[in-house]
């Protein structure tokens, strides 16, 4: 994994929803919105993150997981000298690029499936997978997005040459979509002939569940993205049940034996974690886990303001967690900025200040990027760790309970949070959480 990659945080955005572009297949019409998210890179430093993970910005008709040209950029968005002005003013800043590459499937006004379709003999009928009666594989069912054919050489040409093209403009990171539905192998002979020319490329597999370990091995992908971790977070939260959170922390500290995992709360594929989680009291306590567990950490645009949204399984079901931004972020209704007051959004306003004060405090010990945990109080509704590197320590408690939660520590000061010290010790206050060090 490249050394950098130990200091980012990414602020993860959907760049067709961000900037209110039709997802539906009708709008035509060329625009230059990607320039709109250059005047909210300020923004992102002020939160404190430092990488931008871009989803999908080539050219596709719908919600851009149904890629048209690898080569192009989204008409929705811009064209090519959009993407790259963008990539140059991160960099300008200090700022990391990550794209999101869509290479399991294409839409179906890709162009070599449509010379496919149109004559049976063509040779680009080898690009494509199909079933023993010659029907094309769909994607989990989507009709619309056909699955590339992953054994075929010209394939791993093909992504090989897309990876290549845009690490050459600049960008410095991908996503690989649906990485789990291709064979680790097909990624094991396309990714150094990648690294051979950009050795400097963090690569991030989107995995849900399964061997991570193996998949990481055998793929040779840098990470994948921790479900698992995601899902216990959430759930014990909502369900105030630790033992589950524990669980998955025995798996993550593994899988830091061998990689360091993508970890996250939110994403573009998900329900807004607060409106996963309905008591509002715990909504800190999910962030306090994200910034202070191993991990290489991302935050989903609208979830530093708090934003709620429920995903659904329709048409259009993902358009709520996907929302649109305003131009600046001035006229954002959670602004902090001087023109407004945390009266129009106190509770977007303390998310945003939470956000900040945790990524802050992770900024200050970096060593927690590859740092492991172990119990020290596990209750239902109670909970405190350890995250250690083997030199370094800090202490977390979570409190779920409505009676205050003794702390085991001998850490003399209290970092952040709320806690009381007493006779036996501190003490953290119902539904409350602090961290020692």
């Amino acid at each position: 994994m490249p050394d950098w990659t130990e200091h980012v945080i990414w602020w993860h955005v959907y760049p067709l929803g961000f900037v209110g572009a039709d997802t539906t297949g009708h709008e035509s019409t060329p625009t230059h919105r990607l320039r709109q998210l250059e005047s909210w890179l300020d923004y992102l430093l002020e939160l404190g993150a430092n990488g931008l993970a871009l989803g999908p910005v080539f050219a596709s008709r719908t919600h851009g997981y149904d890629t048209t040209d690898y080569f192009e950029v989204d008409p929705r968005l811009g064209d090519t000298a959009d993407l790259e002005h963008l990539v140059n003013e991160c960099h300008r800043r200090g700022i990391r690029v990550m794209l999101d590459g869509v290479f399991n499937h294409v839409g179906r006004e890709f162009a070599p499936l449509r010379t496919a379709l149109a004559d049976p003999a063509a040779p680009e009928n080898a690009l494509f997978r199909r079933t023993e009666t010659g029907e094309l594989v769909s994607f989990e069912g989507h009709d619309a997005l056909v699955t590339l054919n992953h054994d075929n050489p010209a394939v791993a040409d093909l992504v090989t040459a897309v990876m290549t093209h845009w690490l050459h403009r600049g960008i410095d990171a991908w996503r690989l979509d649906a990485a789990y539905a291709m064979p680790a192998a097909f990624w094991a002979g396309v990714l150094p002939r990648v690294r051979a020319q950009h050795p400097d490329v963090y690569v991030l597999g989107e995995v849900l569940h399964g061997d991570y370990t193996g998949f990481v091995a055998d793929s040779g992908v840098d990470t994948v993205t921790q479900y698992e971790l995601w899902q216990a977070i959430w759930h014990a939260l909502q369900e105030r049940n630790f033992f589950e959170l524990d669980w998955a922390l025995t798996r993550h500290t593994e899988f830091l034996g061998t990689f360091v995992p993508y970890t996250f709360v939110g994403n573009h594929d998900v329900t807004r974690l607060a409106s996963q989680i309905h008591d509002e009291r715990h909504h800190p306590h999910a962030l306090v886990l994200l910034l202070t567990l191993g991990g290489t950490p991302a935050i989903y645009y609208g979830d530093e303001q708090g934003l709620r949204a429920v995903k659904e399984q329709r048409a259009g079901g993902d358009d709520a967690i996907r929302p649109a931004y305003p131009d600046h972020p001035a006229d954002h209704p959670a602004d902090r900025t001087a023109d407004r007051t945390a009266d129009q959004n106190p509770a977007g306003q303390a998310t945003f200040v939470l956000h900040q004060e945790l990524i802050g405090l992770r900024r200050r010990h970096p060593w927690l990027h590859a740092a492991t945990t172990r119990p020290l109080t596990l209750t239902n509704t109670g909970y405190v760790y350890e995250v250690t590197d083997g030199s370094h320590r800090l202490v977390v408690a979570l409190n779920l309970g409505d009676e205050t939660l003794p702390v085991p520590t001998d850490a003399a000061e209290r970092l952040a949070g709320a806690a009381e010290q007493g006779p036996a010790g501190p003490t953290v206050p119902p539904h409350g959480w602090a961290i020692f060090g």
